[in-house]
């Protein structure tokens, strides 16, 4: 009789490598202190600023305080790390922190999705934008 096999235990998640986190208290109090760039809407608000390692790396800040389920912040983390390894290429140099508002547990997961890529597409152009203007900058002295 052949044996019955479950790879639950042994399924491959994709993981955001940790170079692409912002892993120390340091990493977060630099984008929280010179944010040149921010984005908000009705469900999130996200903090970009420039950093020199040359690759976009994610912070999140799911507070307790805001969404008081950990199932619901869970569920708006991996939202948000799947959201952003679609769109890590486009980000380029920054370093961007997700913040949750108060009403964001109440989003399904299509509309965190939505709200998550019109923040991308914001930053990332702001970004660019910063970089043509500071490389003409450059080139005229």
């Amino acid at each position: 009789m052949p044996e019955f096999q479950c790879d639950t235990h042994q399924r491959e998640t994709p993981t955001l490598p940790s170079w692409q986190r912002l892993l120390t208290p340091t990493d977060y109090q630099r984008v929280f202190k010179g944010h040149p760039w921010k984005s908000t809407d009705a469900c999130l608000t996200l903090l970009a600023v420039k950093n020199t390692q040359g690759y976009a790396r994610l912070g999140l800040v799911i507070m307790k305080k805001r969404v008081r389920r950990a199932v619901q912040r869970n569920r708006i983390k991996r939202l948000a790390r799947e959201s952003f390894r679609q769109y890590k290429t486009e980000l380029g140099g920054l370093d961007l922190v997700v913040l949750a508002r108060d009403n964001t547990a109440q989003y399904d997961n299509a509309a965190l999705f939505t709200s998550l890529r019109k923040h991308w597409q914001r930053l990332a152009r702001l970004h660019r934008k910063a970089d043509a203007s500071s490389s003409t900058d450059s080139s005229t002295t």
